[in-house]
């Protein structure tokens, strides 16, 4: 079986391309959904429980966010992928702007979240990690994810520079 987890900034395209890739065959799991933790906690054991595989699509910008999902799917025996979606601010901006209003996220949160987010790593117990970027005309370019290709600076934390 296999959880994905979804790491990036709010508005940057992960529902959509949950949509794209997963809504066949994955679970989603969404806290946008789901409102509480417990309710999440409930749907994952679920997932777990009946060998479904799920999506974790929520924004999971540092270590210990994603840490709870990775043990929890790798001690039920899943495979967890990792999908990063390399931060374009104003990209997100204006995927937000297109929103309905009651699903817009204040623009301080995009940025809030931008200042929190740590590039994940196979360290973190991830068995493949995939870097998503925008293309042209709302589609998404998919590359492994090189992580010996950072800089020291952004493997152990900041995604942008000071």
């Amino acid at each position: 079986m296999e959880a994905a987890i979804f790491i990036g900034l709010q508005a940057s395209g992960k529902s959509q391309f949950y949509k794209e890739r997963f809504f066949n065959s994955h679970v989603r799991v969404s806290l946008d959904l789901l409102k509480t933790r417990s309710k999440e906690a409930k749907m994952i054991g679920l997932c777990l429980e009946t060998n479904q595989p799920f999506v974790i699509d929520n924004i999971n910008p540092k270590v210990e966010d994603r840490a709870r999902y990775i043990q929890l799917a790798k001690s039920h025996d899943y495979r967890v992928i990792g999908y990063f979606f390399e931060p374009n601010v104003s990209e997100s901006l204006k995927r937000n702007e297109l929103r309905a209003k009651p699903e817009r996220v204040a623009k301080v949160g995009i940025f809030t979240t931008l200042k929190r987010l740590q590039r994940p790593s196979l360290d973190e117990g991830f068995d493949q990690l995939f870097i998503i970027r925008s293309g042209p005309e709302n589609t998404f370019v998919v590359e492994p994810y090189r992580q010996e290709a950072l800089g020291e600076s952004q493997q152990s934390g900041s995604t942008h520079p000071e």
